[in-house]
């Protein structure tokens, strides 16, 4: 399946968009490839740009005064990614995005994204439901890390996300538990 496609029945869970209104929407992203290990948003950058993804799978995260990294959202293919706050509040990046494997993207800015949606009512309903989704998502993980330990959100991950656990390193996704190597390894033994 072609990015168009992809993103056309992506938008078509949610919005009812006409073949014109899809084409005039579509218009507005540009295909972008980028490599394993590629750096897409670095601290420090303006951001300008949200990101569809089409294939591969990348990384948002921030590294922290003692080097430690923490991952704050993987996305695979049909999630979105930003520096979000960057983005709609025009400072600097925070957060950096980079590759975890090859990856093509459709990516669209952000004075792209607000004219469409000025334009045509459904391009709105979806962003609004996407970023309400978004929200929800973070909330949850949130919670999560405040009332569950290391194992139940181990458990958690891999519900949810069971394709993951092949696409991402395991260091990468102890990161993103926020726990050692060595944990991962041992709650990975123990689920089995």
């Amino acid at each position: 399946m072609d990015g168009k496609d992809l993103l056309r029945q992506h938008i078509a869970k949610t919005a009812s968009l006409t073949d014109d209104e899809f084409d005039y929407f579509f218009s507005h992203f540009k295909p972008e490839t980028f490599k394993k290990g590629q750096v897409i948003i670095s601290e420090g950058d303006l951001v300008e740009k949200e990101y569809f993804v089409l294939s591969g799978c990348l990384k948002a995260f921030f590294v922290n005064d003692n080097i430690k990294m923490h991952i704050l959202q993987f996305t695979m293919p049909t999630w979105w990614t930003s520096d979000y706050a960057a983005l709609y509040n025009n400072t600097k990046a925070t957060i950096c995005i980079d590759c975890i494997s090859d990856a093509e993207v459709l990516s669209i800015s952000n004075e792209d994204r607000e004219k469409i949606c000025n334009e045509l009512h459904q391009v709105e309903h979806f962003f609004r439901w996407r970023t309400n989704k978004g929200y929800v998502a973070a909330q949850k993980r949130l919670l999560s890390f405040m009332n569950n330990d290391a194992k139940t959100r181990y458990e958690e991950l891999l519900a949810l996300y069971p394709a993951l656990y092949n696409m991402v390193p395991k260091h990468l996704i102890a990161a993103y538990l926020g726990v050692s190597r060595e944990t991962l390894s041992r709650l990975y033994t123990s689920s089995k």
